[in-house]
Protein backbone atom coordinates (compact mmCIF):
# COMPACT_ATOMS: atom_id res chain seq x y z
CA UNK A 1 0.00 0.00 0.00
CA UNK A 2 1.84 3.43 -1.14
CA UNK A 3 2.12 5.69 1.71
CA UNK A 4 -0.59 8.69 2.06
CA UNK A 5 0.97 12.26 0.42
CA UNK A 6 -0.05 15.56 0.83
CA UNK A 7 -2.42 17.19 -2.23
CA UNK A 8 -0.30 19.00 -4.46
CA UNK A 9 -0.21 21.09 -7.83
CA UNK A 10 2.40 22.60 -10.00
CA UNK A 11 0.77 25.64 -12.09
CA UNK A 12 3.35 26.64 -15.10
CA UNK A 13 4.79 30.02 -15.26
CA UNK A 14 3.36 32.31 -17.94
CA UNK A 15 7.04 33.48 -18.03
CA UNK A 16 8.82 31.54 -20.45
CA UNK A 17 12.01 31.12 -18.05
CA UNK A 18 10.91 30.84 -14.53
CA UNK A 19 13.34 32.57 -12.37
CA UNK A 20 12.70 29.54 -10.00
CA UNK A 21 10.34 27.50 -8.34
CA UNK A 22 7.43 29.13 -5.33
CA UNK A 23 6.11 26.94 -2.87
CA UNK A 24 2.69 28.01 -1.24
CA UNK A 25 1.81 27.01 2.50
CA UNK A 26 -2.05 28.05 3.52
CA UNK A 27 -3.39 28.85 7.48
CA UNK A 28 -5.19 26.43 9.95
CA UNK A 29 -8.55 24.83 8.57
CA UNK A 30 -8.48 26.02 4.99
CA UNK A 31 -6.25 25.10 1.53
CA UNK A 32 -4.44 25.89 -1.24
CA UNK A 33 -7.01 28.52 -2.79
CA UNK A 34 -7.03 30.76 -1.00
CA UNK A 35 -4.07 31.91 -2.75
CA UNK A 36 -5.79 32.24 -6.44
CA UNK A 37 -6.19 35.58 -6.03
CA UNK A 38 -2.86 36.20 -6.62
CA UNK A 39 -1.72 33.27 -8.53
CA UNK A 40 -1.98 35.47 -11.66
CA UNK A 41 1.21 37.56 -9.99
CA UNK A 42 3.23 34.88 -8.79
CA UNK A 43 3.43 32.78 -12.34
CA UNK A 44 4.31 36.07 -13.89
CA UNK A 45 7.92 35.06 -12.40
CA UNK A 46 7.73 31.70 -11.02
CA UNK A 47 6.57 27.83 -11.05
CA UNK A 48 4.60 27.75 -8.42
CA UNK A 49 3.52 24.43 -6.23
CA UNK A 50 0.66 24.88 -4.33
CA UNK A 51 0.22 21.92 -1.02
CA UNK A 52 -2.42 21.28 1.19
CA UNK A 53 -1.78 20.67 4.82
CA UNK A 54 -2.65 17.02 5.78
CA UNK A 55 -6.63 16.69 6.55
CA UNK A 56 -7.02 20.13 4.81
CA UNK A 57 -8.16 20.74 1.14
CA UNK A 58 -8.10 17.75 -0.51
CA UNK A 59 -4.98 16.19 1.47
CA UNK A 60 -5.38 12.49 3.39
CA UNK A 61 -4.45 12.31 7.15
CA UNK A 62 -1.96 9.85 8.20
CA UNK A 63 -2.33 7.67 10.97
CA UNK A 64 0.90 10.18 12.66
CA UNK A 65 1.04 12.58 15.61
CA UNK A 66 0.30 15.96 14.29
CA UNK A 67 3.50 17.73 15.31
CA UNK A 68 5.33 20.76 13.16
CA UNK A 69 8.03 18.45 12.32
CA UNK A 70 5.15 16.39 10.72
CA UNK A 71 3.83 18.63 8.35
CA UNK A 72 7.67 20.04 7.46
CA UNK A 73 8.04 16.48 6.47
CA UNK A 74 4.95 16.14 4.48
CA UNK A 75 5.83 19.17 2.60
CA UNK A 76 9.55 17.83 2.05
CA UNK A 77 8.35 14.99 0.63
CA UNK A 78 6.24 16.65 -2.19
CA UNK A 79 7.84 20.07 -2.63
CA UNK A 80 10.60 20.24 -5.68
CA UNK A 81 13.99 19.97 -4.35
CA UNK A 82 14.82 23.76 -3.80
CA UNK A 83 12.55 26.35 -3.62
CA UNK A 84 11.56 29.49 -2.43
CA UNK A 85 8.80 29.14 -0.22
CA UNK A 86 5.75 31.10 1.34
CA UNK A 87 3.36 30.61 4.08
CA UNK A 88 0.50 32.60 5.63
CA UNK A 89 -0.16 32.15 9.67
CA UNK A 90 0.35 27.96 10.62
CA UNK A 91 1.86 27.56 7.05
CA UNK A 92 4.46 30.39 7.60
CA UNK A 93 5.84 28.28 10.85
CA UNK A 94 6.01 25.09 8.59
CA UNK A 95 7.84 27.70 6.32
CA UNK A 96 9.98 28.28 8.96
CA UNK A 97 11.04 24.97 10.15
CA UNK A 98 10.92 24.02 6.57
CA UNK A 99 14.22 26.36 6.39
CA UNK A 100 15.63 25.52 9.60
CA UNK A 101 15.47 21.56 9.00
CA UNK A 102 16.89 21.92 5.13
CA UNK A 103 18.07 25.64 4.31
CA UNK A 104 19.63 23.93 1.70
CA UNK A 105 16.11 23.34 0.22
CA UNK A 106 14.58 26.86 0.73
CA UNK A 107 15.87 29.87 -1.34
CA UNK A 108 13.75 32.37 -0.07
CA UNK A 109 11.08 32.69 2.63
CA UNK A 110 8.19 34.69 3.04
CA UNK A 111 5.79 34.61 5.86
CA UNK A 112 2.12 36.31 6.19
CA UNK A 113 0.87 36.74 9.47
CA UNK A 114 3.00 34.48 11.09
CA UNK A 115 5.03 34.99 14.69
CA UNK A 116 7.99 31.95 15.99
CA UNK A 117 5.57 32.43 18.80
CA UNK A 118 1.48 32.57 18.46
CA UNK A 119 1.35 32.74 22.75
CA UNK A 120 2.37 35.22 24.94
CA UNK A 121 4.73 34.90 27.39
CA UNK A 122 7.45 36.42 29.15
CA UNK A 123 9.17 38.76 27.30
CA UNK A 124 6.88 38.28 24.10
CA UNK A 125 3.71 40.66 25.48
CA UNK A 126 2.48 41.18 21.50
CA UNK A 127 1.13 38.06 21.02
CA UNK A 128 -2.40 35.98 21.49
CA UNK A 129 -3.27 35.13 25.26
CA UNK A 130 -2.39 31.28 25.80
CA UNK A 131 -5.99 31.21 27.31
CA UNK A 132 -8.30 32.54 24.45
CA UNK A 133 -6.25 30.23 22.16
CA UNK A 134 -7.14 27.52 24.83
CA UNK A 135 -10.78 28.71 25.00
CA UNK A 136 -10.79 28.35 21.30
CA UNK A 137 -9.88 24.82 21.04
CA UNK A 138 -12.30 24.10 23.76
CA UNK A 139 -15.09 25.41 21.42
CA UNK A 140 -13.62 23.22 18.63
CA UNK A 141 -14.24 20.01 20.34
CA UNK A 142 -17.69 20.67 20.89
CA UNK A 143 -18.55 22.27 17.34
CA UNK A 144 -16.40 22.24 14.54
CA UNK A 145 -18.27 23.79 12.37
CA UNK A 146 -18.98 27.12 14.28
CA UNK A 147 -15.89 27.34 16.08
CA UNK A 148 -14.27 27.34 11.37
CA UNK A 149 -16.66 29.90 11.06
CA UNK A 150 -16.35 32.23 13.91
CA UNK A 151 -12.41 31.81 13.00
CA UNK A 152 -12.83 33.23 9.60
CA UNK A 153 -14.37 36.10 10.63
CA UNK A 154 -11.30 36.49 13.14
CA UNK A 155 -9.41 36.51 10.32
CA UNK A 156 -10.78 39.43 8.34
CA UNK A 157 -11.69 41.46 11.65
CA UNK A 158 -9.96 45.09 11.29
CA UNK A 159 -9.83 45.11 7.79
CA UNK A 160 -11.65 47.39 5.35
CA UNK A 161 -13.26 44.95 3.32
CA UNK A 162 -14.46 42.13 6.38
CA UNK A 163 -17.41 41.50 4.60
CA UNK A 164 -16.14 40.40 1.38
CA UNK A 165 -13.37 38.91 3.10
CA UNK A 166 -15.56 36.58 4.85
CA UNK A 167 -17.80 35.85 2.22
CA UNK A 168 -14.36 34.44 0.05
CA UNK A 169 -13.43 32.76 3.35
CA UNK A 170 -17.00 31.05 3.84
CA UNK A 171 -16.28 29.98 -0.11
CA UNK A 172 -12.81 28.28 -0.04
CA UNK A 173 -13.90 26.67 3.10
CA UNK A 174 -16.65 25.02 1.71
CA UNK A 175 -14.79 24.20 -1.91
CA UNK A 176 -12.76 20.86 -0.55
CA UNK A 177 -15.44 19.95 2.25
CA UNK A 178 -14.48 20.86 6.09
CA UNK A 179 -10.92 19.61 7.46
CA UNK A 180 -10.30 16.37 9.60
CA UNK A 181 -10.83 17.36 13.29
CA UNK A 182 -7.85 15.55 14.19
CA UNK A 183 -6.13 18.26 11.44
CA UNK A 184 -7.29 20.99 13.39
CA UNK A 185 -6.95 19.89 16.76
CA UNK A 186 -3.53 19.26 15.92
CA UNK A 187 -2.87 22.65 14.04
CA UNK A 188 -3.99 24.82 17.17
CA UNK A 189 -1.42 22.78 19.44
CA UNK A 190 1.17 23.76 17.15
CA UNK A 191 0.44 27.19 17.51
CA UNK A 192 0.14 26.97 21.29
CA UNK A 193 3.25 25.07 21.60
CA UNK A 194 5.80 26.10 18.79
CA UNK A 195 8.30 28.12 19.58
CA UNK A 196 11.09 29.19 17.28
CA UNK A 197 12.16 32.42 18.96
CA UNK A 198 16.03 31.22 19.83
CA UNK A 199 16.32 29.44 16.39
CA UNK A 200 15.15 32.51 14.16
CA UNK A 201 18.84 34.29 14.06
CA UNK A 202 19.91 30.49 12.47
CA UNK A 203 17.92 31.26 9.13
CA UNK A 204 20.37 31.73 6.45
CA UNK A 205 17.87 32.59 3.59
CA UNK A 206 16.50 36.12 2.44
CA UNK A 207 13.52 36.63 4.82
CA UNK A 208 10.54 39.11 4.52
CA UNK A 209 7.58 39.10 7.75
CA UNK A 210 4.57 40.96 6.33
CA UNK A 211 1.97 41.43 8.97
CA UNK A 212 -1.60 43.34 9.00
CA UNK A 213 -2.00 46.61 10.34
CA UNK A 214 -5.59 45.33 12.17
CA UNK A 215 -4.44 41.95 12.64
CA UNK A 216 -6.18 40.51 15.54
CA UNK A 217 -4.36 36.72 15.27
CA UNK A 218 -1.11 38.35 14.98
CA UNK A 219 -0.22 41.90 16.45
CA UNK A 220 1.52 43.91 13.93
CA UNK A 221 3.82 45.03 17.35
CA UNK A 222 5.04 41.84 17.48
CA UNK A 223 7.72 43.32 15.09
CA UNK A 224 9.93 45.04 17.26
CA UNK A 225 10.56 41.53 19.21
CA UNK A 226 11.09 39.76 16.50
CA UNK A 227 13.70 42.84 14.89
CA UNK A 228 15.31 41.63 18.12
CA UNK A 229 15.80 38.10 17.02
CA UNK A 230 16.38 38.58 13.52
CA UNK A 231 18.09 41.23 12.61
CA UNK A 232 18.63 40.70 8.83
CA UNK A 233 14.83 39.61 8.55
CA UNK A 234 12.50 42.03 6.51
CA UNK A 235 9.25 43.28 8.32
CA UNK A 236 6.51 45.06 6.70
CA UNK A 237 3.44 46.36 8.15
CA UNK A 238 0.48 46.21 5.62
CA UNK A 239 -1.76 49.11 6.30
CA UNK A 240 -5.58 48.99 6.98
CA UNK A 241 -5.34 44.95 6.60
CA UNK A 242 -5.81 41.93 9.04
CA UNK A 243 -4.83 38.17 8.86
CA UNK A 244 -5.28 37.79 5.23
CA UNK A 245 -3.99 40.60 3.34
CA UNK A 246 -3.94 38.39 -0.09
CA UNK A 247 -7.35 38.37 0.26
CA UNK A 248 -8.33 41.83 1.18
CA UNK A 249 -5.81 43.69 -1.37
CA UNK A 250 -4.09 41.70 -3.45
CA UNK A 251 -1.93 44.12 -5.44
CA UNK A 252 -0.60 45.60 -2.45
CA UNK A 253 0.29 42.63 -1.42
CA UNK A 254 2.02 41.23 -4.90
CA UNK A 255 3.99 44.49 -4.54
CA UNK A 256 5.69 43.93 -1.11
CA UNK A 257 6.52 40.39 -2.23
CA UNK A 258 7.28 41.03 -5.07
CA UNK A 259 9.70 44.48 -3.80
CA UNK A 260 11.79 42.16 -1.47
CA UNK A 261 12.46 39.58 -5.12
CA UNK A 262 13.67 42.54 -6.55
CA UNK A 263 15.27 43.79 -3.33
CA UNK A 264 17.55 40.25 -3.34
CA UNK A 265 17.98 39.77 -7.05
CA UNK A 266 15.66 37.50 -7.43
CA UNK A 267 13.26 38.57 -10.08
CA UNK A 268 13.75 41.55 -12.23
Amino acid sequence: MSALVPFHNTYRSTRETPVGELVLLHGWGLHSIVWDDIMPGLLAHFQVTVIDLPGMGQSPLPAADYTLDFLVDQVAAVMPERAHVMGWSLGGLVALQLALRHPQRVQSLVTTGTSPRFTAAPGWPAAMAPEVLAKFAEVLREDEHGTLIRFLALNCKGSTTLRDDVRKLKDILYFCGLPAGRALRGGLDILRDTDLREQLAQLKAPLLMLFGEHDHLVPAAVQADIRALHPDATLATLSELAHVPFISAPALYLQAVTDFYREHGIVR
